[in-house]
């Protein structure tokens, strides 16, 4: 038994994930009243996303903050206004995407408990009252908005904290993200449960909502990358950027989309960096930082599915309210795990923005996973080949401002 368990330990995670799905379509098209029981494997695996996910953005965002440093005399400051850029347009793409092609999910229970509000000044109210509220309700209530509030104000002021204080705050972030990593291994099980809860409550149609959702965030990563990175990129150098675009793609893209990692993709980004003749000294900084807050691809992912949920429960989305999620998934996204599909993690922080309950939230993560497996790999792909991208476009605009030849 325990060979058998090494074994399919071993095979990626994106064909165990399949197998699983494949196993949930099956038993709820042949059998379904005879496994009823395989559902218990779903709730199971979102009440664990549940547990883990308040306590994991809490200590990655402190984490993050309190290691930033100011004052490196390197091109890092418009890398890191480019990072900005990039994600926040990326939301704003994944927003106007999800009005123009609104997509609904089959979401189970809790879905007659919302109450959307009622327009702009009632999202701000609820949000300065998530602000404010208790550190330690915050975590009891999954209250994202005061988690994320809490998790900015403790890691500014450790800034000054010695050493010591920053790696144990960080040994602490590794070890949840560790832990997290453990629950995303039961996604085979925990999909294979909420597949076959889908299917045998509402046909083979859940199936066309996935496909149509997918499209949905595919479509958007592929703009992101083909028209609005390009457009930045043009912008900053006054260059045609596609030859440059198509090479990030092509050497850093393709080996992240197959290895679903920004950090295991980092020794081919420097590589990749190296070749192009960039400044080491800066590239060195922006290609470890990018792995973790460059993220436009989670940005797009936390924006539709929330949106998805959102026009699901018949909550209606105005203007500034949209405004408000472009820089909330931005911001979610540079907190976005290093693990497999960290970034659903952070999708109930942006769903608390209209007032979906995190037993909601955690049904939406579940439909992400389901689509993880091209989703997931399309959002590696898009942020690690930006960071290549984004670190290229500070070199040349500053070797253009100082009439340089490049």
């Amino acid at each position: 038994m325990k060979n058998i368990m090494l074994k399919w330990n071993q095979i990626s995670l994106v064909k165990r994930i399949l197998v699983g799905m494949i196993i949930g379509i099956l038993l709820a098209i042949t059998i379904p009243d005879a496994t009823k029981w395989v559902s218990i494997f779903g709730s199971l695996f979102v009440g664990a996303l549940k547990a883990v996910a308040p306590i994991l953005v809490l200590f990655l965002v402190m984490a993050a903050v309190s290691k930033h440093k100011s004052g490196t005399q390197t091109n890092m400051k418009m890398i890191l206004v480019l990072y900005g850029i990039g994600t926040f347009l990326a939301g704003v793409v994944g927003v106007i995407a999800s009005f123009l092609f609104p997509v609904t999910l089959s979401l189970s229970t809790g879905a007659q408990e919302v109450s959307p509000p009622s327009g702009i000044i009632e999202v701000l109210k609820t949000l300065l009252f998530n602000i404010v509220d208790n550190p330690v309700n915050a975590l009891l209530t999954a209250n994202y908005i005061g988690i994320l509030t809490w998790a900015i104000l403790l890691g500014l002021v450790l800034k000054k904290a010695a050493d010591t204080t920053k790696t144990m705050i960080s040994n602490f972030s590794d070890a949840i993200t560790h832990i997290v990593k453990w629950v995303i291994d039961l996604a085979p099980l925990g999909i294979m449960g909420l597949v076959y809860d889908a299917i045998a409550t509402n046909g083979l149609s859940a199936l066309k909502e996935y496909v149509q959702l997918l499209v949905l965030l595919l479509g958007c990563m592929f703009f992101v990358a083909l028209v609005i990175n390009p457009i930045i990129t043009f912008v900053f150098t006054r260059k045609n950027p596609y030859p440059l675009v198509l090479r990030t793609l092509r050497e850093s893209g393709i080996t992240a989309f197959f290895t679903r990692s920004s950090a295991a993709n980092i020794p081919v980004n420097l590589t990749l960096c190296k070749k192009l003749g960039l400044d080491e000294d800066t590239y060195s900084v922006s290609i470890p930082l990018g792995a973790t807050i460059n993220m436009a691809g989670a940005a797009v992912t936390i924006s539709v599915l929330t949106l998805a949920a959102a026009n699901t429960l018949g909550i209606e989305v105005d203007i500034w309210t949209a405004v408000i999620l472009m820089v909330l998934s931005a911001i979610s996204a540079a907190g976005a795990s290093g693990v497999a599909g960290g970034s659903l993690l952070l999708i109930p922080l942006a769903c608390s923005l209209f007032g979906i309950s995190n037993d909601i939230a955690m049904q939406v993560i579940g439909v992400g996973f389901i689509i993880s497996v091209l989703q997931d790999s399309c959002e590696t792909a898009l942020n690690s080949s930006s960071d290549v991208l984004f670190t290229a476009t500070a070199d040349i605009a500053k070797k253009r401002k100082e009439g340089k030849a490049i």
